[in-house]
């Protein structure tokens, strides 16, 4: 049906007098999809590694194997044992501070999930197996367990590491996370029934670091990395030597391993709070004046950072070696001045070597393997 006209309509002029109204642009509408033809904005750049923390990374570890090197030969020298205690106050603390840090983003989903297992449990479980193996046959240790329950020498980081990232949004949700962990800590440094089951007390110990590690924001590295905070750093650490110096012949270096309560070293109880706190004011001070001084560019190790986890996982074997093999003891010369100088330096090119991308690429299968058919597809990929 149609309308009548109205009465009020004016009857329409003739064609050839009348001018065509100027039309008028309608609003182009989106199409449904858009035609390939278009260009869209370029593509997001891929994120670039920020060489900082990679000599960051590097450095550490460099730390903790020259440090582990150390052990079977500064007996004999109070100022090794100095240095060695000053080393071992912040370069774990350091490390797992980095590892909070990047952390942060860690959310309990599929891929990262994924991630964590390849790149964590897998590689625990295939290292403390070959550990323990080392242990057997090396270290002429007939009897030694395979046990994935009680870390042997250095793989105590990855199952602690495990615990901590899987805990990461438990510590995103508190409103005072830090706290919390330092009350954690003080407690298990004053529970001798924890055991040693996954070294639960260096989990639990070293656990304020990583908390702290997840609440760092990058301007508070802009602010460590201020030429001020570098000044400081030289008294802080002349200060830290002297004190060690000083402390050497009476503290227990038990107190900076964390993997006991003060009970099972034979102090009193309440020494366990005290030496937690003190711990972690002292680690936290000397990471901050280790970290000022990390160069900021990139320099020629910075690439070995990206293989830290080769360095730390394989280092131990070369010192563990020496030590099933009796070098130390053959050769006493080590804990003079000068051995201890050829320890340091081959520990340091030793580590270096075993952060280089090669080993990385071979050790891929470890430290990374693709596990593609251990691990359910995404409904959508179905």
């Amino acid at each position: 049906m149609f309308q009548a006209p109205s009465v009020f309509t004016r009857a329409p002029l003739p064609p050839a007098t009348r001018e065509p109204e100027p039309r008028r642009e309608q609003p182009p509408t989106a199409p449904a999809v858009a035609p390939a033809a278009t260009p869209g904005p370029p593509p997001a750049a891929a994120k670039k590694r920020d060489p900082y923390f990679d000599n960051v990374k590097y450095l550490a570890i460099v730390l903790v194997a020259v440090a582990h090197a150390w052990e079977p030969v500064m007996d004999g020298s109070r100022a090794t044992r100095a240095l060695y205690m000053v080393v071992y106050a912040f370069h774990m603390p350091a490390f797992i501070l980095i590892s909070g840090y990047f952390s942060r983003s860690f959310d309990m989903s599929a891929p990262k999930v994924k991630r964590l297992i390849t790149g964590v449990a897998v590689p625990y479980v295939l290292f403390e197996t070959a550990y323990s193996l080392f242990k057997r046959y090396v270290g002429d240790s007939p009897g030694e367990p395979i046990s994935l329950v009680d870390p042997l020498f250095l793989t105590w980081f990855l199952i602690a590491l495990f615990v901590w990232r899987v805990t990461t949004p438990i510590w995103r949700t508190l409103r005072h996370p830090l706290p919390v962990a330092l009350a954690i800590a003080m407690l298990a440094s004053v529970s001798p029934d924890i055991g040693d089951d996954l070294d639960l007390q260096r989990v639990f110990q070293f656990l304020p670091f990583f908390v702290l590690g997840l609440l760092m924001r990058p301007e508070h590295f802009q602010l460590i990395r201020r030429r001020e905070v570098r000044l400081l750093a030289l008294p802080l650490a002349a200060g830290a030597l002297l004190f060690a110096y000083w402390i050497a012949p009476r503290m227990q270096l038990g107190w900076l391993y964390r993997a006991n309560s003060a009970q099972e070293m034979g102090a009193p109880w309440w020494s366990g709070a005290v030496m937690s706190l003190a711990l972690f004011g002292c680690g936290l001070a000397l990471t901050i004046a280790f970290l000022a001084w990390v160069p900021r560019r990139t320099t020629w190790f910075t690439a070995l950072g990206a293989g830290t986890i080769c360095g730390y996982l394989l280092h131990g074997f070369l010192i563990k070696g020496a030590v099933y093999t009796g070098l130390f003891d053959r050769y006493t010369w080590l804990s003079d001045p000068a051995g201890l100088i050829v320890v340091s330096v081959v520990a340091a090119l030793a580590v270096t070597l075993m952060c280089s991308p090669p080993v990385g690429r071979a050790l891929k299968f470890a430290t990374e393997p693709d596990m593609k058919w251990a691990f359910r597809k995404d409904p959508a990929k179905r």
